[in-house]
């Protein structure tokens, strides 16, 4: 059954939903990535980045996070990975999270590193098997994915995690 012509409001108010995020990944010289600890939840571990404000883009979002956040201001560089992450059934819609390229920090931009969010305990640069045991695991997947792209020009699409082209049981 159709629905009919409806008025573009209507109509927009019958799509899915879903939420969006901008994200980076910051390095130091030696390659570990920059995680920060939020104060929400039992030691949860992330990268810098956020969900978008009503109108603004990912890469916004992310540039913005990283202000806000570690106090940092970084440009983001080119979009690494798009990880869309299943609806959960708490009502959690779906996530599209946009991961960027942050460079590498220098000693003086890390030196200036600061918690400028009262939502976050702490930050660490952590190695890729550090960051594994640290993160929940789709995040996890994301971010290992993420510091493989970073050496290539590629961009690389996810589902909460993993490659769907890749998967052998897809």
């Amino acid at each position: 059954m159709t629905k009919g012509w409806l008025p573009p409001a209507e109509y927009y108010a019958t799509l899915p939903k879903q939420i969006s995020s901008g994200g980076v990944i910051l390095r130091d010289a030696v390659g570990r990535v920059l995680l920060v600890e939020a104060n929400y939840g039992s030691e949860t571990w992330e990268i810098p980045g956020g969900g978008l404000d009503e109108g603004e883009s990912p890469w916004a979002a992310a540039l913005r996070e990283i202000k806000e956040e570690v106090g940092l201001d970084v440009l983001p560089g080119r979009l690494l990975v798009v990880d869309w992450v299943p609806p959960q059934p708490d009502g959690r819609p779906a996530l599209e999270n946009h991961v960027f390229d942050g460079g590498v920090l220098n000693e003086d931009q890390i030196a200036s590193l600061r918690l400028a969010d009262p939502e976050l305990k702490r930050w660490k640069f952590c190695t890729r098997a550090e960051s594994t045991g640290m993160l929940q695991p789709h995040l996890a997947r994301r971010v290992a994915v993420c510091l493989d792209v970073v050496r290539t020009d590629r961009t690389v699409y996810l589902e909460n995690g993993f490659d769907p082209l890749a998967r052998n049981d897809a």
